[in-house]
């Protein structure tokens, strides 16, 4: 997938955070231990540093939602950060997303912390954590 077919789905997915543009998608996928996971009309990026990852964002387009693509993505998200070395990963959803953050508690993620105002002056963040390897593993 494009940075520019990136920048679509992303724009027609989200007004807040704002949609990323295709250079940010560029640069982004340009960072070490950044990947990228597609479906058709869907994607996850997110990137793995030392032993942790990051889903840096999720995106479905309107008309594919539904369908099961973002728990998809989310259960190659981990397969792939724990592949890559993660023990653990993080994320931050925005605190009135109730169908994103239904997808991730779904998937085994658990509300960490509160980012007060991460979204703008009314909106704060939830930060997730998935534990991608058992306690006898390390994490």
């Amino acid at each position: 997938m494009t940075p520019e077919a990136l920048a679509a789905i992303h724009s027609a997915s989200f007004t807040i955070p704002r949609p990323w543009s295709a250079p940010e998608f560029r640069d982004l996928l340009a960072t070490p231990g950044a990947f990228l996971l597609t479906r058709n009309d869907a994607f996850l990026l997110g990137r793995v540093i030392a032993d942790e990852a990051e889903l840096l964002t999720l995106a479905v387009a309107p008309g594919a939602r539904r369908a099961g693509l973002g728990r998809e993505l989310a259960a190659e998200f981990a397969v792939t950060s724990r592949q890559n070395g993660a023990v653990s990963a993080f994320l931050e959803v925005a605190a009135d997303n109730a169908p994103a953050r239904a997808l991730y508690l779904g998937a085994g993620w658990q509300e960490a912390g509160l980012r007060r105002r991460y979204y703008g002056p009314d909106l704060d963040g939830i930060v997730m954590r998935l534990a991608l390897a058992s306690p006898q593993e390390g994490g």
